[in-house]
């Protein structure tokens, strides 16, 4: 079993860190990515706050596919020219979006979403998936948000 307590009152920076040890901790010594997908994406649902969505797309064939995720059901396949997910997984770069609602092409799988962050995780210098952070508050995502899911993204890109 395992019980990963956060501190909501912690700053972001401890919080990301702690996201990190944690994501290692769970996902060690398991080989299947779907699983630590699945486990991975409860963690930050679990971690951080103010989210209605939080998971994973993959890159299958040249279009992202849902992966595990935490939240409402989501928009099964993605085009790389389409959506902020899209867009983070064509670029390679990550995608702070404040307001939803002002990004051209914006995919909106929950109407709830008001803003979202998404970053490309990859391995061998490829773009493999995507995680996906949606939430109903207008900017609840900053420079440190992207940051944290940055260094998961790179903690992780090994067992997805």
């Amino acid at each position: 079993m395992y019980a990963f307590t956060p501190d909501p009152n912690q700053p972001k920076a401890e919080l990301y860190r702690e996201l990190a040890e944690s994501a290692r901790a769970l996902t060690a010594g398991e080989p299947d990515p779907i699983a630590n997908m699945a486990n991975l994406a409860a963690l930050i649902w679990q971690f951080v706050p103010g989210l209605n969505w939080a998971g994973f797309y993959r890159l299958v064939e040249g279009e992202l596919v849902l992966g595990p995720f935490q939240g409402k059901p989501a928009c099964i396949r993605i085009a790389l020219d389409q959506g902020v997910c899209g867009a983070a997984a064509q670029s390679g770069a990550t995608q702070l979006v404040p307001d939803v609602h002002a990004f051209p092409g914006h995919i909106a799988c929950d109407a709830a979403s008001a803003s979202e962050l998404v970053v490309p995780v990859r391995r061998g210098g490829l773009v493999i998936a995507v995680i996906d952070l949606d939430s109903p508050d207008l900017g609840r995502f900053d420079a440190e948000d992207a940051a944290g899911i940055e260094s998961l993204a790179e903690v992780i890109a090994a067992v997805i």
